[in-house]
């Protein structure tokens, strides 16, 4: 359902970056079985439709609440937080003024180093350190 969606905006919008951020399921566990296959599968349509993809791996975001924000038993809502704030610093640049990054077209350009190579890991220690500290306030 997600990548048809992509792709009729796509089809509307030809001329627009299109950057989507996507959750991966964890290799250990998974809630359903067929999980993994539709993570397999969407992955061509994220390669031919979007321009940049970010992926969050669910089961590392267990392991930063776990081990960076010391957590006995994260909730989603502890899991969104994280990527939010990730989300938010990748789009930061849209926001407020600046010399770099200042289109998506740029930030495309910066973060994806070989054209066809539209994946981008996000590192969320920086996010989780953040996402700490303003739970602590």
């Amino acid at each position: 359902m997600g990548t048809l969606l992509v792709s009729k905006i796509r089809e509307e919008y030809l001329d627009r970056i299109m950057s989507t951020f996507s959750a991966v399921p964890p290799l250990k566990v998974s809630d359903t079985v067929v999980e993994p296959y539709q993570a397999t599968l969407s992955l061509h349509h994220l390669v031919e439709i979007t321009d940049e993809t970010y992926y969050f791996d669910n089961g590392a975001l267990y392991d930063v609440c776990f081990r960076t924000l010391k957590l006995t038993t994260p909730t989603y809502d502890d899991l969104n937080h994280s990527v939010s704030v990730t989300m938010s610093g990748v789009t930061i640049c849209l926001r407020f003024p600046g010399q770099l990054n200042d289109f998506l077209h740029k930030l495309a350009v910066n973060m994806v180093p070989f054209p066809d190579w539209i994946f981008s890991f996000q590192d969320l220690f920086h996010s989780s350190a953040v996402a700490a500290s303003s739970s602590a306030h």
